[in-house]
């Protein structure tokens, strides 16, 4: 039979592991025609977290698990997964229960009978969200995908399963900053959105602060695209030709009126105006400069320091 390959990226999620392995196992022994291996990648948890893998490990059947050698970020968790599943068949599903197991036969049929390469999961809704953080995250989406020709969809979580040839062309984008959502996007593939209502977390808080968040937004914008860039150039230029006006309107008008050059207050508000404008583009600058300045270090996504698991003598 097919191996389907389940990543599971855990960073602080001592309380939650045991009941996600408890209902996601029990939906994987109801899948016809595959068998299935849940890889968890414990990516640098201060909890107990990597101890429950390893009782998991040694006590089921089809539990691996990584350790990564410090917390290298969700990105590089899925990376790590990707790297060391072994299945013709790939998904990603968080640890906190907000990705409903119950979905992945409907999915595994997607991709096995539906003709597509991948079928991922968009919520319809951001029940349970503070207000202001779900208005951010709907700008962010419009945002990118006016500023980018990757379209990335609203609401997408990174709860998805594919094929292994989409799984090894994710692979084969090697980028130190990654942005998934966008590589998932990126790399084509025929993909088939599954909606789904939004979930609360079985257990724990998020990682994800609202500053982290936006954050993540920023590398996804500057990752897939380049808009930034031109909008900085373009700003400029239009400061340069507003203000050969305005010494042209300045110059008329001291030559008719004669004593209107002065005004030193407002010369100071319009100078540090541009010095503001200056700034951001140059900060601008710096975001893809910072970029490509890791990327060139050429430094390993990730740095593995332990696995283990499927040891176990479970059915």
């Amino acid at each position: 039979m097919a191996l389907l390959s389940i990543i599971v990226p855990c960073y602080n999620e001592e309380a939650g592991v045991e009941a996600f392995y408890a209902r996601t196992s029990a939906v994987c022994a109801a899948l016809r025609g595959v068998e299935t291996e849940l890889l968890f990648v414990d990516d640098g948890s201060s909890d107990g977290t990597l101890s429950r893998l390893k009782a998991l490990g040694e006590r089921e059947r089809g539990v691996r698990w990584l350790s990564l050698s410090r917390n290298f970020g969700k990105e590089a968790a899925m990376y790590a997964g990707l790297e060391h599943a072994n299945g013709e068949y790939v998904a990603v599903m968080d640890a906190d229960l907000q990705d409903p197991p119950e979905l992945l036969p409907q999915l595994l049929e997607l991709v096995r009978g539906g003709g597509y390469d991948c079928a991922a999961v968009r919520r319809v809704d951001r029940k349970g969200e503070p207000p202001i953080r779900s208005w951010f995250a709907r700008q962010f989406y419009k945002l990118i995908n006016k500023m980018s020709k990757t379209e990335i969809v609203d609401g997408a979580r990174d709860y998805r399963l594919m094929t292994r040839q989409m799984a090894d062309a994710i692979l084969r984008v090697g980028e130190y900053n990654r942005f998934s959502k966008g590589i998932f996007s990126w790399v084509g593939f025929r993909t088939r959105w599954v909606e789904t209502q939004n979930a609360e977390r079985s257990a724990g808080e998020s990682k994800w602060s609202f500053f982290k968040l936006l954050l993540y937004a920023l590398d996804g914008i500057v990752a897939f695209s380049t808009a930034p860039l031109a909008i900085a150039s373009v700003l400029g230029l239009a400061l340069c030709a507003g203000s050969f006006f305005a010494i042209l309107f300045v110059i008329v008008r001291q030559l008719v009126w004669g004593g209107s050059a002065f005004g030193w207050p407002s010369l100071v508000c319009i100078i540090l105006f541009l010095a503001g404008v200056q700034l951001f583009c140059i900060g601008i600058l710096g975001q893809y400069l910072a970029r490509t300045y890791l990327e060139v270090k050429k430094r390993p996504i990730y740095i593995l320091r332990e696995q283990g698991g499927d040891h176990g003598e479970g059915p």
